[in-house]
């Protein structure tokens, strides 16, 4: 059961792009169907009924959740447990899993509207003696847990597990950390006991007498209030079958690049399996069970791809989660504040306007190019993630205009927009989240500085903007480095 990202009583955040089932030449890794057989996703299957042949054999932790109703006393109507998915499955991802909870007997209810009036509801209309939630940190998930905490019955029991993160995010802290170097430890200290395969998922022993409903697709789709002038992207597939094949793909294919190559826009080094993760289609978890399998052959680009998977990864959950100023200035460290402020008034190399950035028509081809990738694509490569952001706080008045304009043009154009790393990756670039402070210059501060010079020390930018085709585009009392 899953309430669409767009339903109605939801966030007014512009909607990211949504995926649709062809593919395109504009992708040099993953742009292709991916080539690897079943064989991979039978291994998977293997590896689960290795584990345990059955959820009852499988020792859970009860670690990954926490108690949000004042009892856990299962009641005696016997409707069953609910277990509500917001985070963990989208739309087109559902169909999926419809297909295959319709194979393992287990009934799929898609609800449209509040979540507050259809979760309970639908309690009531099943008599169900439990409900269990999946997690999120950002504001609006979080408003809909208290929300729903408050309308269901007091003696039906409430819990959230942390499906997300490899360490549930209250056990990984309590606080809110400094950066990776304070979470790191904590988070390596807890694997041997998180970081556990999963047991396989058979046929529900007791079938529900009350029987789902078919859903129609089509009109799912044409409930959800998306923008649709965002065009769907065409070099992915969604589903959890075709975010294994992916995975498969990059530990076969990329994977001994990603240690040397990841920061070349040029090179087909990176995962490419942030929108699967973003959208629940694919845990991180299984994806570093599978690439820690490679650690003898590709050490360096092993334990890279688990520090930012892992570490970086599960840090943005712990930031947005401790700190309610995830998307703003207040929740910048108060040297990154002070800093900013100092130098709000700094003159600007230039002025340019949220049209002029969102069409890619700046006076940097290289900034262009990258925002030509995000609006055709729907992804931006990673490095050029900070410095497209570090620039929009260079060519707008003030940060908290750079911080809203980037924000903006990521949530609605990348496919893991609305998620806890784009908003430390913006704040990171911006704001100084999770860094120190630098060389003191115009505009930036303290703010870690980035510039064209040094993108063309690390990669060809020609062959980069060219790809794109990209230009510049003069304006008027601008010079550019």
């Amino acid at each position: 059961m899953s309430k669409p990202d767009s339903a109605k009583g939801s966030s007014k955040t512009p909607a990211a792009k949504k995926l649709k089932l062809e593919t395109s030449d504009d992708e040099p890794s993953s742009s292709r169907t991916p080539s690897v057989d079943s064989g991979f996703l039978a291994s998977v299957e293997l590896k689960r009924k290795q584990c345990a042949g059955n959820i009852l054999e499988f020792k859970f932790n009860k670690k990954r959740c926490r108690l949000l109703s004042k009892s856990m006393d299962l009641g005696n109507f016997g409707g069953g447990v609910l277990y509500w998915m917001s985070r963990e499955q989208r739309v087109q991802g559902l169909e999926e899993v419809e297909a295959e909870c319709q194979k393992l007997q287990i009934e799929f209810h898609l609800l449209k509207g509040d979540s507050q009036i259809c979760v309970p509801n639908l309690i009531k209309k099943l008599k169900l003696d439990a409900v269990v939630a999946d997690f999120s940190p950002l504001r609006v998930p979080l408003s809909w847990i208290e929300k729903v905490k408050e309308s269901i019955p007091e003696d039906v029991p409430f819990c959230q597990v942390d499906a997300h993160n490899i360490v549930p995010v209250w056990v990984a802290s309590d606080k809110q950390e400094i950066g990776a170097r304070t979470i790191r430890k904590k988070i390596h200290d807890k694997l041997d006991e998180f970081l556990t395969d999963f047991p396989a998922v058979v046929t529900h022993p007791h079938p529900s007498q009350t029987k789902a409903k078919p859903v129609d697709w089509k009109a799912a789709n044409a409930y959800l209030e998306v923008d649709r002038t965002v065009e769907e992207v065409d070099w992915i597939t969604p589903g959890t079958k075709s975010g294994l094949l992916e995975l498969s793909n990059f530990c076969q294919k990329r994977l001994r690049l990603f240690g040397e190559k990841r920061n070349d826009p040029n090179v087909a080094a990176l995962s490419n399996l942030s929108p699967w993760l973003h959208f629940g289609q694919l845990s991180a978890q299984r994806c570093i069970l599978e690439v820690k399998e490679y650690k003898a052959k590709y050490a360096k680009s092993v334990d890279v791809y688990i520090e930012e998977t892992l570490i970086r990864r599960e840090l943005s959950d712990n930031f947005c989660f401790y700190n309610p100023n995830y998307d703003n200035l207040k929740g910048a460290a108060n040297w990154a504040q002070e800093t900013l402020d100092v130098h709000k008034k700094d003159k600007r190399p230039a002025l340019l306007t949220s049209q002029q950035l969102e069409e890619g028509k700046t006076h940097d081809d290289l900034w262009n190019a990258s925002q030509i990738q995000l609006t055709r694509t729907g992804k931006m490569h990673g490095f050029l993630r900070m410095y497209w952001a570090k620039k929009i706080l260079e060519w707008t008045a003030t940060p908290e205009e750079a911080l809203r304009l980037a924000i903006y043009l990521n949530d609605r154009y990348s496919l893991d927009g609305r998620d806890p790393s784009g908003y430390v990756g913006c704040m990171w670039s911006i704001c100084g989240i999770h860094d120190m402070g630098w060389k003191q210059r115009d505009v930036f501060g303290k703010i870690r500085y980035m510039n064209y010079k040094g993108c063309q020390r690390k990669f060809d930018v020609v062959a980069f903007v060219q790809r794109f085709g990209a230009r510049t585009y003069p304006i008027k009392g601008v010079k550019y480095e």
